[in-house]
């Protein structure tokens, strides 16, 4: 059974939900999806007679959970567009991967460039050369933050955002994702085929306030099916305040 999405920020300009794993971002009707949620929550918290506005900068794929970014004006949804288009908004992510990778160690600490091209008719991607007709640049930081039990919790700084591109860079240097069978992935999840998900979460987002102008950071923490000792680590350490709270 799925999650229920969450509303971590919201104003007249922005709307910013937690998005369970398993809940595509879009689909057509009458599928479900997280547009469609935050499409009723708005009709219904501020009694809309007509269908509310809702822009669409980015994407989580359906089995990823975490952070996902909707606007409210048309305004917002240039001026977000704008800072996703230059990179200046701050997306991380957290992985737990099929790979014993040592936090100290100078390779898990690095820069990943490669470039990829969306298969044909297929909804997946794969590596590709530079000069390969389609090929994109795709680029991220990553760190190794903890191992245990021949698995790796990792930090993940976005900088591109292609078409599965965390999913496959981590697979096709021999980690990855957990429940990811889809890259490779040997670990199932044992999950009903309805609630698929993989151990990929947007957990951090930072931006611009489109019309204030003033820095906004959202946090989400690791959902609760996540091993308890990668939760207690992302708590105790990137979460200290909620730590204190709890």
């Amino acid at each position: 059974m799925l999650i229920e999405p969450r509303v971590l920020f919201e104003d007249n300009h922005c709307l910013i939900i937690e998005k369970p794993a398993g809940l595509a971002t879009q689909a057509p009707e009458p599928y479900s999806s997280l547009e469609s949620w935050a499409r009723s929550y708005l009709k219904t918290k501020y009694v809309k007679a007509g269908r509310p506005y809702l822009g669409i900068p980015h994407r989580l794929d359906r089995p990823v959970s975490g952070i996902v970014f909707f606007t409210r004006s048309s305004k917002a949804a240039a001026r977000i567009a704008e800072q996703f288009r230059e990179r200046t908004i701050s997306k991380r992510y957290l992985a737990l991967v099929e790979a014993e990778l040592d936090p100290d160690s100078p390779e898990n600490q690095c820069c990943w460039l490669d470039y990829m091209v969306k298969i044909p008719d297929e909804a997946k991607a794969m590596l590709c050369s530079h000069d390969q007709v389609g090929a994109k640049l795709a680029q991220l930081e990553m760190k190794a933050l903890k191992t245990l039990s021949g698995h790796s919790l990792v930090d993940i700084h976005l900088q591109t955002g292609r078409m599965h591109q965390i999913r496959l860079q981590s697979s096709s240097r021999g980690f990855p994702i957990v429940g990811d069978s889809h890259y490779q992935a040997k670990v199932s999840l044992d999950l009903n085929p309805s609630d698929k998900r993989i151990l990929l979460h947007s957990y951090f987002l930072k931006f611009l306030h489109p019309i204030s102008y003033e820095t906004v950071e959202v946090l989400s923490e690791l959902p609760s099916y996540y091993p308890q000792w990668a939760q207690d680590y992302i708590r105790n350490n990137f979460f200290p305040l909620l730590s204190e709270k709890a």
